[in-house]
């Protein structure tokens, strides 16, 4: 008996520890500072079997200290035809850290992972939400992946968001002596490598790591995070086989995949002959067959097995009228080679940075488009867009390193680059004072490449939609709305006119006898981001631009103007402003302009940033001073 309580009592203990490992009490003030989740623990090991399996085990326990957290509470894993996740073990924990709820088969949902924009695609998806009442909790799950074919291994990072602090976090890689694969880290992270009789291990980990308040315009956290991408050399998936060791072998795999995909039927390359017939140029040609792809074909995605990265056959495409990046990019190389026009696929990273020029994985690239070469220059293609005019590739997809596809592999290029000059808002306003009450508004507003695309939205709306949106979002406050147009004028230039005509409430503020009338009443920026001491991160705006504004204010009868500001020019690194005033009879006559840079700066450069954009915000509050005559 005394025997049995001894172990009675040695088993409770080890449970009352088990159960106190997660105490949020125990968590280090430096951790808990700034953050909202908690990585306590989380350790990732991939063993590598051979060039077409592995098995991934993965397990992470988080604390979630308060509501802001709860979208990081929740089990996500992605599985296919290639891969199965099992063993899945889920625990929820109070602050103590004491066992609330261990999650049981039920609890797991598993569905298809069929996104909004793809009608085939066999990714499933593994869920669990964990569900507290109270704050903080922890949360605890583990799984196991087996992998039937390796295109590309999971990637690590400790950081995995701001407000995310890390007490431990590591990665082990384990694979044979003679499997060839490769791996590039973050700067300074060290590498804890051994060998044994037939393995080699690589293990990195990351421990007590703070958390990082999230920062204005940061493009990432790359630069103060630790992390590793690692990547197969050879390997073998869905029946193919090839070499990621460099870009020029994996533009060569791709370009392997597509062998025999370029076939037209006969009726189809017939009519592409009709359509062609009376061009003049090659440029023709191509402008006759884009516009063709544009009106008789939409995106859909693909992701089955190798049709993940396998283009659908072309004679298929001419058939249904419909395909993902690679099916469409691959179908207007098919057109164009019927009529004899040469063109390339290109491996891009829409809205990712541009492929690593020493290190080359699939996961870098995202998306397909196609690039026709010609004497003097190379023409890009976005395959996808039913809207986009030819050669205009969007700004996600614009100043970055690519691999286009070649018969003899893959090739780095770069794509165009768009300047602040090439993003354009040009915009005239006209202001009519009937009367300090009555005062009728006219704008019309042109938008460049970026610009156009940040608008494509808008002119694609319903006209209720858009009346609904001009409405919410106008600056000058609107009594009577009148009329809206938006539309793309020349469909071969990626601009948009827009007009706007309403009648306007008060714009006028009295003070004594005196009238002050804010002059730049259509593009002002109302506040400047906030000063950050010690920044981590880098910075940039979503891309270069240039706005040109001028407004003319027509005052009524009677009405004379008393002051206007002189002219102000405001330069830095990070762009230039000007902004400059004029009376012309009864007429003030403003005009604003504003050029950034789209390039990315580091930490220290950012309050210098905030006080150039201070100044800008001041200046755009400069106001005229009006009286009325008696």
């Amino acid at each position: 008996m005394k025997y049995i309580l001894s172990l009675l009592f040695l088993s409770s203990c080890i449970s009352i520890q088990a159960q106190t490992n997660w105490d949020v009490a125990k968590i280090p003030e430096t951790l808990t500072k700034d953050a909202v989740m908690i990585i306590r623990n989380e350790e990732q090991f991939l063993d590598i079997k051979s060039p077409s399996a592995a098995k991934y085990e993965y397990k992470i326990t988080a604390t979630i200290l308060s509501k802001a957290a709860d979208d990081f509470a929740e089990m996500q894993e992605v599985y296919d035809k290639f891969s199965n996740i099992y063993n899945i073990k889920a625990t929820l924990y109070d602050a103590s850290g004491k066992k609330i709820k261990e999650y049981k088969s039920a609890d797991i949902k598993d569905q298809s992972l069929i996104s909004g924009f793809s009608i085939f695609e066999d990714n499933r998806l593994k869920n669990i939400k964990f569900v507290s009442n109270s704050y903080p909790y922890t949360i605890e799950y583990s799984f196991s992946q087996d992998f039937k074919g390796l295109l590309y291994f999971p990637q690590w990072r400790d950081l995995k968001d701001f407000g995310v602090s890390v007490e431990k976090s590591s990665y082990t890689i384990q694979k044979s002596k003679d499997y060839q694969m490769k791996y590039i880290a973050s700067t300074g992270l060290k590498v804890d490598s051994s060998t044994t009789a037939d393995k080699v291990i690589y293990k990195w980990q990351s421990t007590a790591v703070p958390a990082l308040s999230r920062e204005p315009l940061a493009t990432g956290i790359d630069n103060v995070s630790a992390w590793v991408k690692a990547s197969p050399n050879l390997f073998e998936y869905d029946g193919s086989s090839g070499n990621f060791n460099t870009w020029k072998n994996f533009g060569q795999w791709i370009y392997t995949l597509n062998e025999g995909g370029n076939n037209l039927p006969e009726a189809f390359r017939a009519k592409i002959q009709a359509l062609t017939k009376d061009a003049k140029s090659a440029k023709e040609k191509m402008h006759i067959l884009y516009q063709y792809l544009q009106q008789n074909t939409r995106y859909v995605s693909v992701q089955l097995g190798i049709g993940g990265f396998k283009p659908i056959l072309a004679e298929k495409v001419a058939m249904v009228n419909y395909g993902d990046c690679k099916a469409l990019s691959n179908f207007m190389k098919a057109m164009l080679n019927e009529v004899g026009i040469a063109s390339n696929l290109v491996m891009i990273g829409n809205g990712k940075p541009s492929l690593h020029t020493q290190y080359s994985s699939i996961g870098q690239a995202n998306h397909m488009i196609l690039a026709v070469p010609s004497a003097t220059d190379t023409t890009f293609l976005e395959c996808t867009s039913q809207y986009y005019p030819m050669g205009f590739i969007g700004y996600g997809n614009a100043n970055r390193k690519v691999l286009l596809v070649t018969e003899s592999g893959g090739k780095l290029v770069n794509t165009p680059i768009y300047t602040a000059k090439n993003n354009y808002q040009t915009r005239k306003t006209s202001i009519t004072f009937n009367n300090e009450q009555d005062i009728d508004v006219l704008m019309n507003t042109t938008y460049g490449n970026a610009q156009f695309e940040d608008n494509l939205s808008t002119m694609l709306l319903q006209p209720n939609d858009q009346k609904k949106k001009v409405l919410e979002s106008s600056e000058i406050p609107i009594a009577t709305f009148g009329s809206y147009k938006c539309e793309q004028v020349d469909k071969n230039k990626p601009e948009i006119t827009e007009e706007i005509a309403f009648k306007a409430q008060q714009l006028l503020s009295k003070g004594g006898d005196k009238l002050f009338l804010v002059l730049n009443q259509v593009n002002r920026k109302e506040s400047a981001p906030i000063k950050v001491e010690n920044r981590k991160t880098f910075f940039s705006v979503p891309y270069a631009y240039d706005d040109e504004d001028e407004i003319t204010f027509k005052l009524p009868k009677g009405y004379q103007v008393d002051f206007i500001p002189k002219d102000i020019v405001i330069e830095s690194e990070f762009g230039n402003y000007t902004a400059k005033f004029n009376v012309q009879d009864d007429q003030i006559v403003y005009r604003r302009t504003q050029t950034m840079n789209g390039k990315t700066y580091p930490p220290e450069k950012y309050n210098t940033y905030v006080d150039f954009y201070k100044k800008i915000v001041q200046a755009d509050k400069q106001k005229a001073v009006i009286t009325k005559s008696m």
